[in-house]
């Protein structure tokens, strides 16, 4: 929507219009939030996540995963990380979030408690999840972006809300695109945000269907290139059983945030269902091309799309409160 304003006009109504356009709620982030009320909180984020990393690889790419499924649900107020209890089913018990790494929920958890030994009372969980995603994303080389601070935490946290605002690895195109215009991203930066697959790992179960039951005539799916598609076979030949077996999403370089995962899906490398359709599709084809021979262009899309995603419905004032504990409300809430 275009705003035409005369040169005539007082600059006094423009001011107005122009705060006006801004969402209330995303005008009182800022990236030096903490600057006085906890000066240390960077720097304590940092050290906790460089830490954890070190010791457990997998704890960025879950971060993310974890980051992304908060705020897709309610707005990014770390209402996944709160714990089911006996007057409410919570977020992290729905199907989608039962296979969300406890890497993640641990690093959170971490830098809270030494945050509320340094400034109690005033880091919300929220704004941690967000932190520590972005530094993890940078450890493990990926672009860095600025991170917007002040969330409160939310105030709800209910299973029955997840379905239909996550994608799930078995939806067709179309109803991918809706899950993401539906919270105000564009098919490029839905491809670019799928790009942070390029870390981490999937369960066999969630791309079972490809290897072993395809179609009734064609047990394996033959856009999966048949030596990794073997390779997969061997690897979940037990998945059933062993519902922890899995495998890297980026077979390339699985611990390295690159471009990799777009050359992958490429070659038929793609592990899920939802990956080879955007090289599959033509709404999408061209983003995943342009990723492939481009890493900054990647870079550049995926940093714009998770600032954007990480200011989503997001909560401040009376809208939210800071956890004394990431897993569970100040207060018991049904």
């Amino acid at each position: 929507m275009s705003l035409s304003i005369s040169t005539t006009m007082s600059p006094f109504p423009l001011l107005i219009l122009l705060f006006i356009s801004i969402p209330f709620a995303q005008s009182k982030l800022s990236i030096d939030y903490y600057k006085h009320s906890c000066p240390d909180f960077q720097r304590i984020v940092r050290e906790i996540v460089t830490t954890k990393q070190l010791s457990n690889p997998t704890t960025a790419a879950g971060t993310l995963r974890v980051f992304f499924h908060d705020c897709m649900v309610e707005g990014c107020d770390a209402s996944v990380l709160i714990s089911s209890n006996h007057v409410n089913s919570a977020e992290r018990d729905a199907d989608l979030n039962l296979s969300l790494p406890g890497d993640a929920f641990d690093v959170v958890i971490r830098a809270k408690t030494t945050l509320e030994l340094t400034c109690p009372g005033v880091v919300s969980c929220a704004d941690i999840l967000a932190q520590t995603t972005r530094d993890l994303i940078t450890m493990v080389g990926g672009p860095f972006y600025k991170v917007r601070l002040g969330r409160k935490d939310g105030l709800i946290s209910k299973a029955s809300r997840v379905e239909g605002n996550l994608p799930r690895v078995n939806h067709t195109m179309d109803t991918m695109i809706k899950v993401f215009a539906n919270k105000g991203f564009s098919i490029q930066e839905m491809v670019a945000l799928t790009g942070g697959h390029t870390i981490g790992f999937s369960h066999c179960k969630e791309f079972a269907d490809r290897l072993f039951h395809f179609k009734k005539t064609t047990q394996t799916d033959p856009a999966i290139h048949p030596k990794f598609a073997d390779a997969l076979k061997r690897t979940c030949a037990h998945y059933k059983t062993d519902t922890a077996m899995s495998a890297f999403n980026d077979v390339m370089t699985p611990g390295k945030f690159d471009n990799m995962y777009y050359q992958n899906l490429q070659r038929g490398l793609g592990l899920l269902t939802s990956d080879h359709a955007l090289v599959k599709d033509p709404r999408t084809r061209p983003f995943v091309e342009l990723y492939a021979t481009n890493q900054n262009e990647f870079f550049k899309a995926f940093s714009r799309a998770m600032e954007k995603l990480s200011i989503l419905h997001v909560k401040t004032g009376h809208k939210g409160e800071v956890r004394h504990r990431c897993d569970a409300f100040n207060s018991i809430r049904t």
